[in-house]
């Protein structure tokens, strides 16, 4: 039997809070669970995890459905986060390809 993936207390927040957007955001514009599920590609089973703050369903389904209910994650229009995209691109150019811890070589000269 696998073992289930612990989160910390604020990531089940932070999705909890997410999910309740997102549903706010179905309410307000008037669609069914079953009409964003329809929209969004998914089954109601996935809205509704997506809705309770389940962390199982994929990030970019869960993107999907916050850009199908206006719910914006990032402060930027299309353009700029191309824009910040391109950015963060040239960063991680500069930044090594891999992280390693560094081995602290024992200093045994006496």
């Amino acid at each position: 039997m696998p073992r289930q993936r612990s989160y910390s207390r604020v990531t089940r927040e932070a999705l909890a809070m997410l999910g309740k957007l997102i549903r706010v955001g179905r309410a307000q514009r008037g669609l069914t669970a079953q009409e964003l599920a329809d929209r969004a590609g998914i089954s109601r089973t996935t809205l509704s995890s997506i809705e309770k703050g389940a962390p199982g369903p994929e990030i970019g389904t869960v993107f999907e459905v916050c850009s199908l209910v206006g719910l914006r994650l990032f402060d930027y229009d299309e353009r700029s986060l191309q824009m910040h995209n391109a950015r963060l691109d040239e960063k991680l150019t500069l930044l090594p390809k891999s992280v390693r811890r560094t081995v602290k070589e024992v200093d045994d000269d006496f």
